[in-house]
């Protein structure tokens, strides 16, 4: 049963948070910044109004999960944190004296009260409709990017993550007490997962003996961690396997297996739409989404900017019939056809053929594909095999053995016609100097909010994650540039 737990306090301790918690303080900010309730009349209907026993405030338990990411612990830990931190205290609207929840009451609001909520599109919605109000957001461009996350389940890399949770461990020790390192039991040298968890957790029964040791903030935040990825690579090896995620490439010969979000933010650094797919999705096809997303969110939209990934044509056409401009660099297969410029293969408009290198020009060519199909037609130009096989030029040009020489060029359409002669625009070369902005958002997601790697399992509690973090960096940027 859910009462309506809004309503504020009264304890004669409560004039210590005037005391206490600066007026510069973020969590002081954030809260003076938005009214929360939004959440509750989001999730009321998730809760019985007549039975069960009284249920904690869905603000407050958000709240929780709010500090879990702005902080990057655990649950144990932001809970214990709770316990004495007067700024946390304050910030879920509790009295000095209150006591905190059972750490596993956040797995079952994720899990009961989060559940089938979109929380991804309701919470950026929030915070672009504070920032249009404000007045921060001016520009009518957006920046368009994805960025990888981990599963949790990655079969590649859980020994890699164990290990680097202890060595982190270790580390938070050492700077306690540089003696520990004679005590520490001998470290796993092999990629073999069953012997990281055992290792771990001698680890653990190690700094959990001395009291002194474990009882210590910083160390008992890392103990904690490590601890709670252990339970969950354990559980999971037997239990559950994270199907929703896939193997993406990030590099010809680089791969991640996860997920991929796909942002779309302005040039002020307020992410305006999110999707969040699993890891082999291209990035341009999410483009049509986080555009529509965008302008429902209030954003006027003039420019697009991204890489190479975001200008098929699809997206141009979408884009022109909307006058909408891409700052994407074109395919070079589109725009400087299969080979390379280095080839100085010449054009020579009166014969309408190609010559090489060599000097010598194609004796017929010959058009492949079919025009509205969503690809460019290609022109392949044809060459007198026999005359290759003397060239003096050969050696990168002509393969021995092969029966033909050719190259080929892409036939362009009038939208990538028009791409192209917008690349060469004072316009367009201003507009891509802004797009290191999203990758510097993507490095903050990562590096300060742990977005690198999945909390959880199934693409839901991704998009649940994602919706938390993306909430806490737009929070943040919009205070920065209130200051």
């Amino acid at each position: 049963m859910l009462l309506h737990q809004q309503q504020i306090q009264l304890s004669s301790y409560s004039d210590l948070y005037d005391l206490i918690v600066p007026k510069e303080n973020l969590l002081r900010k954030i809260n003076e910044l938005i009214d929360f309730t939004f959440i509750y009349d989001e999730l009321v209907t998730k809760y019985s109004s007549t039975t069960g026993r009284s249920a904690e405030s869905p603000i407050r338990m958000f709240k929780y999960l709010l500090l879990k990411t702005i902080y990057n612990i655990s649950d144990v830990d932001v809970v214990e944190r709770s316990r004495f931190d007067m700024s946390f205290k304050y910030f879920l609207d509790m009295v000095p004296e209150q006591d905190v929840i059972n750490p596993s009451s956040l797995t079952k609001f994720r899990k009961l009260r989060l559940k089938d909520t979109d929380l991804l599109n309701l919470l950026i919605g929030k915070t672009v409709a504070i920032a249009i109000e404000k007045g921060i957001i001016r520009s009518k461009s957006i920046i368009v990017d994805a960025t990888h996350s981990g599963s949790r389940s990655n079969p590649f890399c859980a020994v890699q993550i164990l290990k680097e949770r202890s060595k982190i461990l270790r580390k938070s020790v050492y700077k306690v007490d540089p003696s520990w390192t004679s005590r520490m039991p001998k470290k796993n040298d092999q990629d073999d997962l069953e012997k990281e968890i055992a290792y771990c957790k001698a680890l653990k029964e190690l700094i959990e003996s001395d009291q002194t040791m474990s009882l210590i903030p910083t160390v008992k935040e890392k103990l904690n961690l490590l601890k709670e990825t252990v339970e969950d690579t354990r559980d999971n090896l037997v239990f559950s396997k994270d199907t929703d995620a896939k193997t993406g490439h990030k590099s010809a010969d680089s791969s991640f297996f996860g997920y991929k979000t796909h942002i779309a933010m302005t040039q002020e650094r307020i992410v305006t739409a999110a999707t969040v797919t699993s890891g082999e999705k291209g990035d341009g096809l999410e483009l049509p989404k986080l555009l529509e997303i965008s302008q429902e969110n209030g954003i006027a939209v003039d420019t697009i900017i991204g890489d190479a990934a975001y200008s098929g044509k699809k997206n141009l056409k979408l884009t022109s019939e909307q006058n909408i401009k891409i700052v994407a660099r074109l395919n070079p297969i589109i725009s400087q056809g299969i080979r390379k410029y280095e080839d100085k293969f010449d054009f020579n408009k009166d014969a309408e053929m190609f010559v090489c290198p060599a000097g010598h020009m194609a004796i017929r060519k010959a058009r492949q594909g079919k025009k509205n199909i969503g690809k460019n037609q290609v022109d392949t130009y044809y060459f007198d095999v026999e005359k290759c096989k003397k060239c003096p030029l050969k050696e990168g040009c002509y393969k021995p053995g092969a029966k033909t020489k050719s190259y080929s060029v892409c036939i362009k359409s009038d939208l990538h016609k028009e791409q192209m002669d917008f690349q060469e625009t004072d316009y367009y070369k201003e507009k891509a100097k802004h797009r290191y902005k999203i990758e510097a958002k993507n490095s903050e997601l990562k590096n300060v909010h742990g977005y690198g790697r999945a909390n959880a399992y199934g693409i839901k509690s991704m998009q649940m994650q994602g919706a938390i973090a993306l909430f806490t960096v737009n929070l943040k940027r919009i205070l920065k540039l209130e200051d």
